[in-house]
């Protein structure tokens, strides 16, 4: 895909994202009903509806392009494209009130990720990015941190508890005892927290492509880094590690315990 084509499916991705946050702010802070799927995750309107707006965005613009989503699952188009959505990353937030939540669009070709927008609709703040292309913040470009060692590292991650159940725990102790700071900041905000320089790593113990599709580009544009624990970089893994790319050994050292 050439440059001049991707600009075009990046400023048509963060349209997309925005228009689909602004929808889910009508249901923000307003008590929606909320569900439980059978994986036992909540689910509300705003996630079912901001998905079936974005999805209808795309087939009418990309007719041929297959779709992937959390909520209504997969559309498999006749081209090399796939899209692949999360409406609401967050949604335990979301329904907490709590605006740390996003949006969060992907474009896949060929299997490789070109493309990411993470849009945090109640805090206004867009990160986006595509390969080649850069990684932008509102308009701006963005750049991971220039920190170089961990024990001046500041640490997002989505709950020490969780972590705990999910077997995690004896390696995020190693990491949060050699980091400067942390806090649990999670989900989507947290990843980009790291491309924008505002902390050095993100991890998740648990995740979905639709959760890890969209930040790759923009962790990888901004200079960061975004692998799983094993220090592979793949959207498809079932945990991420995110960093600025200084730090990404050190902290993969940490979480095995060497």
């Amino acid at each position: 895909m050439d440059p001049k084509e991707l600009r075009e499916i990046l400023e048509f991705a963060v349209e997309a994202a925005q228009l689909a946050g602004t929808y889910t702010l009508g249901f923000f802070q307003a008590d929606p009903p909320v569900e439980l799927k059978a994986d036992r995750s909540p689910v509300t309107a705003a996630d079912r509806g901001a998905e079936e707006r974005l999805r209808e965005r795309i087939l009418r613009a990309y007719p041929t392009h297959g779709i992937l989503g959390e909520e209504h699952g997969e559309h498999v188009g006749s081209s090399k494209a796939r899209w692949i959505l999360d409406p609401i990353d967050g949604t335990y937030s979301f329904i907490c009130g709590v605006p740390l939540y996003a949006v969060l669009v992907g474009f896949e070709w060929e299997g490789e990720m070109l493309a990411g927008v993470i849009h945090l609709p109640a805090l206004r703040e867009t990160v986006y990015a595509a390969r080649g292309l850069g990684c932008f913040w509102n308009g701006r470009r963005a750049q991971v941190s220039s920190v170089d060692r961990v024990v001046d590292a500041r640490v997002v991650y989505g709950g020490a508890a969780w972590l705990e159940r999910c077997g995690r725990g004896p390696a995020l102790s190693r990491l949060l005892g050699a980091c400067h700071q942390d806090r649990g900041w999670c989900d989507a905000y947290g990843y980009a927290l790291v491309a924008t320089g505002r902390a050095e790593v993100s991890l998740d113990p648990v995740m979905n492509i639709w959760d890890t599709a969209a930040l790759l580009p923009v962790l990888i544009e901004a200079g960061g880094e975004l692998t799983d624990w094993s220090g592979q970089r793949t959207h498809r893994a079932p945990e991420a590690l995110a960093t600025n790319g200084r730090l990404h050994k050190e902290v993969l050292a940490l979480l095995r315990g060497g």
